[in-house]
């Protein structure tokens, strides 16, 4: 029966993670498997593998064929690398203490790896944050500036219409002209006074006389 190593896809629509397991090649993609080796989830990074190395391993060896993307996680997870160490002991190339230096340098090499690409990662992270903080702060630093701006223009411009209502109150009232007498003071002044008194005594004077001269003539 031909053995496969694959992914059976799990997780919601757009967020999916994958089981490693080993099934028969003529089962669907998601059908029945026969063991459970590990999960993969490539929605982080760098992408979360578990696997169990033993049976990993183990499986290679009895002749299971991993699909494109299984063998590249068994790569990864240094499972190929053994195989072929031990493919290596059992051919005399080399001992099999030799075969477990080898793989130790090999994996404390890749822990490394993995470990500086974490970090860089990491440190990749907190730049575009402080880029971000940094940006966020000079956009709110222009915005202040346009509102004060903007701010100082319409206190100008109302101080101007101020100035302007003023000005033109002051023009009202220097135009406004004082209404005119119908006889000057200074006429008054100098009109000669009437004597009503001084009139009554010539005309009381003027009395007797035109009596008398009745009296002569009769």
């Amino acid at each position: 029966m031909p053995v496969k190593i694959r992914l059976t896809r799990q997780g919601r629509k757009k967020r999916p993670y994958y089981h490693i397991v080993v099934s028969d090649s003529r089962a669907p993609r998601d059908g029945r498997f026969i063991e459970k080796l590990g999960n993969y989830d490539p929605n982080t990074n760098p992408a979360t593998i578990e696997l169990d190395f033993g049976k990993s391993l183990d499986w290679v060896l009895k002749g299971a064929q991993p699909t494109d993307t299984c063998r590249a996680i068994l790569s990864y997870k240094g499972v190929m690398y053994k195989k072929h160490l031990v493919e290596g002991v059992r051919k005399n190339a080399f001992s099999e203490e030799e075969a477990e230096k080898k793989f130790s340098l090999w994996l404390t090499g890749k822990e490394a790896k993995i470990q500086a690409k974490i970090s860089s990662l990491d440190q990749k992270k907190s730049d575009s944050k402080t880029k971000a903080m940094e940006h966020e702060a000079k956009v709110n630093e222009a915005r202040a500036k346009a509102i004060a701006k903007k701010n100082a223009k319409l206190a100008e411009s109302a101080a101007g219409k101020v100035a302007e209502e003023v000005a033109e109150e002051e023009n009202a009232v220097e135009t406004v002209e004082a209404p005119a007498l119908e006889t000057p003071v200074a006429e008054v002044a100098a009109a000669p006074v009437e004597a009503p008194v001084a009139e009554a005594a010539a005309e009381e004077a003027e009395k007797p006389a035109n009596s008398e001269e009745k009296e002569s003539e009769a």
